[in-house]
């Protein structure tokens, strides 16, 4: 009993940790930049709310959030498809350097972005891909297979053979093995994954930096520079802005919460 009022003690101070943060901002969003700086950890007297439409407006954020929305979406799809195929392949079909080719993806877990920006990069010149969605969603997609396909092998190696079998004497093909029997039973993995992915495309901003110059490509994290001029930043709207980007990405971890547990859990069972 003992332990485990220690190990709930520990979760609970964990998760205070990550929750003040999101707190201050969203209070800080209230006070004026004068106030954030004068007294940063008091509570906003004046409930001003019409800040985050201030901030909306100002930072023409809704561009933003279009260019975000549509990179992570085709991403996020991009990887649940690509990974789900392969992980199937790997798992039910035995071909000739399937263990070579499974240890280029442990490469792609193992090495880090900065190793591979510079090749990256002047691949994307030669195919004159740089600023449009695409110059995102390519590296984004690449950066998400490696580890959705060992979480959906793992996966799809707890499941019985002998679902695969029976479909097979049935007559099914490959694509209906692939398309009736594995992705429904593959659907605690894809909300995983699709979380993974979606915050990852969501917050990057390394490559959205360096890839997208054109205003009209920017996503979100890049977009937040324009709260900030050469002299001076207006703290209230950009903590305005935070507030309005990172309440959907709580939400959505929230409601798939026990599907993003459940995915994890059965997917290391092997």
């Amino acid at each position: 009993m003992s332990r485990r009022i220690f190990l709930h003690g520990v979760l609970i101070v964990y998760s205070i940790v990550f929750i003040i943060p999101l707190v201050w901002i969203f209070t800080s969003s209230l006070k004026s930049n004068q106030d954030i700086f004068a007294k940063p950890f008091s509570l906003p007297i004046h409930l001003d709310f019409s800040v985050f439409i201030r901030s909306w407006q100002e930072g023409d954020l809704g561009r933003y959030v279009i260019n975000s929305l549509v990179v992570t979406s085709i991403s996020a799809s991009l990887v649940l498809l690509v990974s789900s195929m392969a992980a199937f392949a790997f798992s039910r079909f035995e071909f000739k350097g399937r263990s070579k080719i499974l240890t280029l993806f442990i490469f792609g877990l193992l090495v880090p972005i900065q190793a591979f920006f510079i090749p990256q990069n002047q691949l994307l010149d030669q195919f004159n891909l740089k600023d449009h969605w695409f110059t995102l969603v390519i590296p984004y997609t690449g950066l998400g297979i490696s580890l959705a396909t060992w979480l959906f092998i793992g996966y799809l190696d707890s499941l019985p053979k002998e679902l695969f079998e029976s479909g097979r004497i049935d007559g099914a093909n490959d694509w209906k093995l692939y398309s009736s029997i594995a992705v429904p039973l593959l659907k605690p993995g894809i909300a995983t994954i699709a979380i993974f992915t979606i915050l990852g495309s969501w917050n990057e901003f390394l490559l959205a930096m360096l890839y997208i110059q054109n205003e009209t490509y920017k996503t979100i994290p890049v977009g937040l520079l324009s709260y900030s001029s050469r002299h001076a930043t207006d703290y209230q709207l950009l903590f305005a802005a935070l507030t309005i980007i990172t309440i959907p990405m709580v939400l959505i971890y929230l409601v798939f919460n026990r599907q993003v547990v459940s995915g994890l859990t059965e997917g290391s069972l092997k």
